[in-house]
């Protein structure tokens, strides 16, 4: 089955970290630009990491610049998202989605398509909730 599939969410306290995986089933992740995306209740879609298929260049939204790390794993078919320091705003259903085009990681984190017919694959999301 080809697909995307995020894990690593759940609940942890203002301060607390944890990594989000994407991981590819049926088509390999070197080909494509990784984007992870978050959705929160009442808000609008947005693009918080986004790393190319080429020379691994990233994109960080400016909420999370510092905080937040993206990285590929090519062997395991894989892109992690690191996050720390993480905050009650961070909390939302987070998205990572697979671009096979010639947009640059700014391009997909900024212009963020919320039919999402953009992407080739989108995955499901694990919510993430940052509360004491």
């Amino acid at each position: 089955q080809v697909q995307l599939v995020e894990s690593g969410g759940g609940l942890v306290q203002p301060g607390g970290s944890l990594r989000l995986s994407c991981a590819a089933s049926g088509f390999t992740l070197d080909y494509y630009t990784i984007g992870w995306f978050r959705q929160a209740p009442g808000k609008e879609r947005e693009g918080v990491s986004c790393i190319s298929k080429s020379d691994g260049s990233t994109y960080y939204a400016g909420s999370v610049k510092g905080r937040f790390t993206i990285s590929r794993d090519n062997a395991n078919n894989t892109v992690y998202l690191q996050m720390n320091s993480l905050k009650p705003e961070d909390t939302a259903v987070y998205y990572c989605a697979a671009l096979e085009g010639p947009e640059t990681v700014q391009a997909m984190c900024v212009n963020v398509d919320p039919t999402q017919m953009l992407y080739d694959y989108w995955g499901q999301g694990t919510q993430v909730t940052v509360s004491s």
